[in-house]
């Protein structure tokens, strides 16, 4: 039986528990410069599925990939007065290239909403052309202070999808669709992370954007991660860079736009949401290899393992063969059970003789022996089975470690003590949002009283979700 790796302890420092999974689960390093990450195979592997599952619900929701330039030329940001200052503390900017000074420096993409207006404007001319639905997978870099991999890096992995509509109406609701079909969509039921969709408050909100729709994720320390954004721009971008088209009455309008993204801080969130004592816990749906079929010893175990390999992966399961029996057979659990693999099938000479398997599941936990004919048939059951499973215990720790209180008080104490607080934005408010801040707690988003996602900032009856986040 695989013994449980060295993890510091959740209990003890979650943070340094964060790491050496990180570490160990070989997911990702440092990289030379600070901020900067190296994302290993395996880690890369998740972003994959990740990139995968999201691009062909974004695809889905009509919009199509692009991809625009990693310099953009300074100018630019500056034609959007918010959305400049909001972006200036973290910008990269080259002055300097091929040996001689830029006679116009250039930001290292922040962010694209500026570079892709230049081209919206000139690609728009009528009502024709509308919507505008692009989407890009890219990379992009803020200069962080406080570094962590996957949370917070300098450089990390994206989506940022920008659209242009003829109405405020219209980009409104491609925003919401976008938040709740395409997001919450992948987020609940592929990640099994029970997101909680809300709006930003106006000091949450997106630099230049009119409105925000936000998913927050608790994490295993009560602790929230904004996992995904959804941002109307209305036409302030539209009238920085005079984006416009020719209506069917003959008249020149802005358009009303959208910017929305998800990025390699899922696969944070996918590690404190899921990872335990042992190590990482990957959803059935997500993971990339759900099955891993192990050769325990002997030539014959290796033969078997490799046809059986071959048999779940024509049926549709997603397999990684492990017939390295030259390495330890503890050690290679051990590794498995690190890397959160669903499922483990291990076969040796007495299992051959018996013609079963012993099936070690990562998300319940325990083994069984079963008919090694049986295994294409069971697989499938039991990856659903524990996929429900962790989307239940994600959904159970919210609602456990969510408080209902009526002071600016109470909700500081619920944050503080690791956990989430709910209290009527009309009690709060402005203020109260500033005076939780200086305790290093945030409003993380505002819902409605049903838990829907309200239709303005003060509508009647909103609540705040206020928690400390990462």
């Amino acid at each position: 039986m695989a013994k449980a790796p060295v993890l510091t302890p959740q209990a003890e420092d979650f943070p340094r528990w964060y790491q050496d999974l990180i570490n160990k689960a070989e997911l990702a390093d440092n990289g030379p410069v600070r901020g900067t990450m190296v994302i290993r195979p395996y880690g890369y592997g998740l972003w994959e599925r990740m990139q995968q599952e999201m691009d062909a619900r974004i695809k889905d929701a009509g919009a199509q990939n692009a991809y625009f330039p990693l310099f953009i030329p300074q100018s630019y940001l500056t034609k959007e007065a918010e959305h400049v200052e909001g972006f200036a503390p973290e910008l990269a900017i080259v002055t300097h290239g091929g040996g001689k000074e830029l006679d116009e420096p250039v930001v290292v993409r922040p962010t694209s909403e500026t570079i892709i207006n230049e081209y919206f404007s000139k690609w728009v001319q009528s009502y024709r052309d509308l919507p505008l639905l692009i989407n890009q997978w890219a990379n992009v870099v803020r200069w962080e202070m406080r570094p962590r991999v996957f949370l917070r890096t300098s450089e990390f992995l994206w989506q940022e999808g920008h659209t242009a509509h003829v109405t405020y109406e219209d980009a409104r609701d491609y925003a919401a669709r976008i938040h709740t079909d395409v997001y919450g969509d992948f987020m609940t039921n592929v990640l099994g992370i029970d997101v909680v969709l809300g709006r930003k408050t106006a000091k949450e909100r997106f630099a230049g954007a009119i409105n925000t729709l936000t998913l927050e994720g608790m994490m295993g320390d009560g602790k929230a991660l904004q996992l995904g954004t959804s941002h109307e721009l209305g036409t302030n971008f539209a009238k920085a860079f005079n984006t416009q088209y020719l209506s069917k009455e003959g008249k020149q309008e802005l358009v009303w736009q959208t910017s929305w993204g998800v990025s390699t801080r899922m696969v944070g969130g996918l590690i404190m949401s899921h990872g335990d004592g042992n190590g990482l816990r990957v959803p059935p749906r997500l993971a990339h290899v759900q099955v891993v079929v192990m050769a325990i010893k002997g030539d014959e175990a290796v033969a078997k393992v490799r046809e059986l390999g071959a048999q779940l992966k024509a049926a549709g399961l997603r397999v990684f063969v492990d017939d390295r029996v030259d390495t330890p057979f503890g050690r290679r659990a051990v590794d498995w059970e690190l890397k959160g693999v669903p499922v483990r099938v291990e076969i040796g000479p007495r299992d051959l003789e018996a013609g079963t398997a012993m099936l070690a599941r990562r998300i319940p936990g325990g083994k069984e022996s079963v008919q090694i004919s049986d295994l294409a048939a069971l697989l499938p059951k039991v990856l659903e089975e524990d996929q429900e499973q962790l989307l239940r215990e994600s959904r159970e720790r919210r609602i456990a470690r969510t408080s209902d209180v009526s002071t600016i008080e109470e909700a500081a104490e619920a944050a503080i003590a690791g956990g989430w607080a709910r209290i009527p934005w009309a009690d709060l408010g402005p203020e109260g949002e500033a005076k939780l801040a200086e305790q290093s707690v945030s409003v993380r988003c505002l819902i409605a009283e049903d838990g829907s996602v309200p239709q303005a900032d003060d509508a009647p009856g909103n609540l705040a979700i206020v928690a400390r986040s990462y």
